[in-house]
């Protein structure tokens, strides 16, 4: 069960009774100010208790006078020359209330005092780091369905995988002797030149090895590559080893999106965290 993704006019939208809410994905300047209404009306139309809306600031001011609330920004997020409001409008209240917050904060202020990597990352010599491919999809797709008991996009249908590697996705692996047992996924969006790194899972056998944070390391280097200024992430705000990861790479926090995502089994609120490649 996955949430579908539409578009309104020119802009994108993924909505479902999955993650229980309407996410504006992309804002396109023909459809605003129209577009507001429309994603609350359809919101309303399918009983979902948020919408969820990734706008640059120029947009800022007519969502938040139309209740929406700015739960992070990410400064120079298009083009390197706009930033980006992470803006929610809650038609429940009891999802504006945060679960697990404190555990949350200590998780942030842990990560904040997290001393950054200053010199390369090395893999033992069991483990190779690879691009992955068409091929690699349904070892990966395995991989999604053993470390995440739901998620909130379609990665464990090897079909979406390999659609998403012919359009704006780049996969990283980690393999121990052949057996791949991390991945990760850069989500690139070339013309605002910015990037998520995200999809990150490592078998449980292999945590507490330091994989995610190398994979990290080798995304960045071929996001540099591709010209890409801005890198960021949406981590599970309870989850201390991404959120410490992306600090120690020198990323920043810049807010949380309450109840926000569907992963793991519930709908959990998650950290933004961002860095100018």
């Amino acid at each position: 069960m996955t949430d579908k993704i539409i578009k309104l006019g020119e802009s994108i939208l993924q909505h479902g009774k999955f993650n229980n809410r309407v996410y504006l994905m992309k804002l396109s300047k023909t459809d605003f100010p129209t577009i507001i209404d429309q994603t609350k009306n359809l919101a309303k139309k399918n009983g979902y208790t948020k919408v969820f809306a990734k706008v640059p600031k120029w947009a800022k001011s007519a969502f938040t006078d139309d209740g929406y609330v700015t739960e992070a920004i990410i400064p120079n997020f298009f083009a390197g020359e706009e930033d980006a409001c992470f803006m929610s409008y809650y038609f429940d209240k009891l999802r504006t209330i945060q679960k697990s917050k404190l555990e949350s904060e200590q998780i942030i202020g842990c990560a904040q005092k997290t001393q950054p990597i200053n010199q390369p990352l090395k893999l033992t010599s069991n483990f190779s780091h690879v691009v992955l491919m068409p091929n690699d999809a349904e070892e990966m797709a395995s991989i999604y369905q053993t470390v995440f008991e739901t998620y909130p996009f379609s990665i464990f249908d090897p079909e979406y995988i390999r659609q998403t590697m012919q359009e704006n996705i780049v996969y990283f692996g980690i393999r121990d002797q052949g057996k791949l047992v991390a991945v990760s996924s850069c989500e690139m969006d070339k013309k605002s030149r910015n990037v998520e790194m995200t999809d990150f899972a490592t078998l449980l056998e292999y945590r507490s090895k330091g994989l995610a944070s190398f994979l990290l390391s080798e995304m960045e280097r071929e996001m540099i590559k591709e010209e890409i200024i801005t890198a960021y992430t949406i981590a599970r705000s309870t989850s201390y080893g991404m959120n410490i990861s992306f600090a120690k790479h020198r990323y920043q926090y810049c807010g949380t999106l309450i109840n926000n995502t569907n992963i793991s089994g519930s709908i959990e609120s998650m950290n933004v965290w961002y860095k100018a490649l």
